[in-house]
């Protein structure tokens, strides 16, 4: 997953709004999101390493995963999508130990772990890994935190837009659909606001957009999980084919145990 977007108390009907592309090369094998039969979370699954890149537990429990864009870096042992399935099973404080632990077991990560009642994010690249989120508007992609880039900084401000302007027109429903046709947007930035991450800028360009299409690589999946000041989560999942074209789409709703 490549862009994770979350309003976190910036809403007052949505203590929780998270919005995430998943980027990857479309001959991964992958199952899309669903009720696991071995633990209770829902989540799409990695059918090469067993993992997967965000997981909702039934109290309304988010975690997500980015991998850091570090090309030229060692490989770690283990795969970066065990990550969300460890972050939903521990506290936080268990949590901030477990990844300062196995900090180099890791390639370059960023992880988020969200619920109506609490955010926190962790990076084994941050110099000082390990913090809670508070009220606000945030992005992450294939950088740490907050990092400027392009397409985070459009889609934090087109989020923030919605939230103040639109959303209280909205059903849930509508709300979705709106997160989903914002996050396919495919324009590249221009070349002077490109980071350079060691990949060339022709491949710099090509993944610039918040939605890349290729024929190989682009976004795979778009999802978007809300949850309302009722205890109401709700979570859509818009598979892509290659090309940017829209494959099956799934949704679940339920109503989480704990208050808000």
């Amino acid at each position: 997953m490549c862009l994770i977007l979350f309003g976190f108390h910036r809403h007052p009907r949505y203590p929780l709004i998270v919005a995430a592309n998943r980027d990857e090369f479309h001959d991964r094998p992958t199952t899309s999101m669903h009720w696991w039969p071995d633990r209770e979370i829902l989540a799409g699954r990695d059918e090469r390493s067993g993992g997967t890149w965000m997981a909702i537990t039934p109290r309304g429990e988010v975690a997500a995963v980015t991998n850091v864009r570090e090309p030229g870096q060692t490989s770690g042992t283990r795969s970066r999508g065990e990550l969300p399935l460890a972050a939903l099973r521990q506290t936080n404080t268990e949590l901030a130990a477990y990844c300062d632990d196995q900090a180099e077991q890791y390639e370059g990560y960023n992880l988020v772990k969200l619920s109506g009642r609490e955010g926190w994010y962790y990076s084994n690249r941050d110099p000082q890994p390990g913090r809670r989120v508070f009220r606000g508007s945030y992005g992450v992609s294939n950088h740490l935190l907050q990092s400027p880039w392009p397409k985070l900084v459009r889609q934090r401000q087109r989020l923030d837009q919605m939230l103040a302007h639109r959303a209280d027109h909205f059903t849930t429903g509508q709300l979705h659909d709106a997160l989903i046709d914002q996050l396919r947007d495919s324009e590249p930035a221009p070349d002077h606001l490109l980071p350079d991450t060691g990949v060339g800028i022709q491949f710099e360009r090509f993944l610039s957009p918040p939605f890349i299409v290729g024929p190989t690589y682009g976004t795979r999946a778009t999802t978007v999980v809300t949850v309302d000041d009722q205890g109401h989560c709700c979570v859509t999942e818009q598979a892509w084919q290659p090309g940017g074209e829209p494959a099956t789409r799934n949704s679940f709703n339920w109503q989480t145990p704990l208050s808000l």
